[in-house]
């Protein structure tokens, strides 16, 4: 963590609070209807499925693997200066949803559809966890 952190970080709503206080925790926690268990992320007020308002939240194993990667040359924002290129994943979670993030602790030439990845949690402030992804081990 350090002292002034650049980057652009997320406004949890209130929807996706408990992800967030989940993360802070080093927990991965995903949004399940409470009406026929569909498991969806990003969060959000309605399910998709059977349009339920109602939801709860189940810890995920933050095991997946690789759909899909770029890797970001250009940063688009100040605090992603000196860091590029970094390589953002779309995974592919055990749970049935798709998530994007950052890889961390791998570069371009490991990766492959179905490579199995695991969540990683990245203080970045105080307040805020970001889930990132590495190679599983």
């Amino acid at each position: 963590m350090t002292e002034a952190y650049l980057k652009p970080l997320p406004e949890p709503s209130i929807d996706s609070k408990p992800h967030w206080d989940g993360l802070r925790e080093h927990r991965l926690l995903l949004q399940t209807c409470s009406d026929c268990g569909k498991t969806r992320h990003y969060p959000r007020p309605v399910c998709d499925a059977c349009l339920s308002m109602e939801a709860d939240w189940k810890e995920a194993s933050g095991r997946g693997t690789v759909y899909s990667w770029t890797e970001t040359h250009h940063p688009f924002h100040v605090g992603f200066r000196g860091e590029t290129p970094y390589i953002l994943v779309t995974v592919d979670l055990a749970e049935g949803v798709r998530m994007q993030s950052r890889l961390i602790d791998g570069d371009m030439s490991d990766l492959r559809i179905g490579l199995p990845v695991e969540v990683v949690y990245v203080d970045a402030t105080e307040t805020v966890t970001l889930p990132m992804f590495r190679i599983a081990r």
